[in-house]
């Protein structure tokens, strides 16, 4: 699903901290292997992760189901001056082989797409197959715990259960994510599938649970960020990344 018809939560999506990351991996990776990359965007929409690495220099080819999210990610690129090193398609999952034609990628990114997808399962295996040995993953899903504790300090008890006891992590009918991830059951996907995680961060701690009438500019996100930094930064406290609106993964095919 592509960018703009995702249902929009703060934090969640393609934050800044999930780009720089995504670019920093991108660095080490190419430093590396001594070149630039290619790299693999399944679900990229308009281009927020392509478009950057893409001015670092790497080739990326961008699959989503959206025309017109990849409408978008062609004027942008057009606008950059790198229309040359990006390259979108309109596909999924099941597509990437008839869409790579057996090329192996270095880097793949899926960011806010496994809540969507009707197998996430079947999508990890697909990404594996697209990656060469070696090759690295930053894999971006909705935390479970998060919408729990959200719902709960909100007075919303009946939602907060079901979010919690719900196989897909969803606080009712009307809930516009189809699935939410515990961090265990991602690192479950991801052994299965022929991943080892590399490193996990827990995104948006506690900036979804301060009242947005209290987030009114850039100096108080970035206040929210550096706290939630410090959460995680103390001894036995790594386990509160698991409280994430987003749980950030990176990982490496075996």
């Amino acid at each position: 699903m592509p960018d703009e018809q995702r249902p929009q939560r703060r934090g969640a999506a393609r934050p800044s901290a999930v780009v720089s990351a995504v670019a920093q991996l991108a660095d080490e990776c190419a430093t590396r292997l001594g070149r630039p990359l290619e790299v693999l965007d399944l679900g990229g929409g308009t281009g927020g992760v392509a478009v950057p690495l893409a001015e670092a220099g790497h080739r990326v080819v961008v699959v989503d189901p959206s025309p017109d999210a990849l409408a978008a990610l062609a004027r942008r690129a057009r606008e950059a001056g790198i229309s040359e090193r990006v390259r979108g398609v309109q596909g999924d999952g099941d597509s990437l082989d008839a869409v790579l034609a057996g090329h192996e990628v270095d880097l793949a990114c899926c960011h806010g797409t496994l809540e969507f997808v009707d197998d996430p399962e079947a999508t990890l295996r697909a990404i594996a197959a697209a990656l060469a040995p070696g090759g690295m993953l930053s894999l971006l899903v909705s935390g479970r715990l998060a919408v729990v504790f959200a719902k709960a300090l909100a007075g919303e008890f009946a939602q907060a259960r079901s979010a919690l006891t719900d196989p897909s992590g969803r606080w009712g009918s009307t809930d516009p994510l189809p699935r939410r991830f515990d961090l265990e059951e991602v690192e479950s996907l991801l052994t299965r599938t022929g991943f080892t995680t590399v490193h996990t961060r827990g995104l948006a701690i506690l900036g979804h649970l301060v009242p947005d009438s209290l987030i009114d500019s850039d100096s108080d996100r970035a206040a929210l960020a550096e706290l939630d930094e410090l959460l995680v930064a103390g001894e036995g406290r790594e386990f509160l990344r698991t409280l994430g609106s987003g749980l950030h993964v990176i990982a490496r095919r075996d």
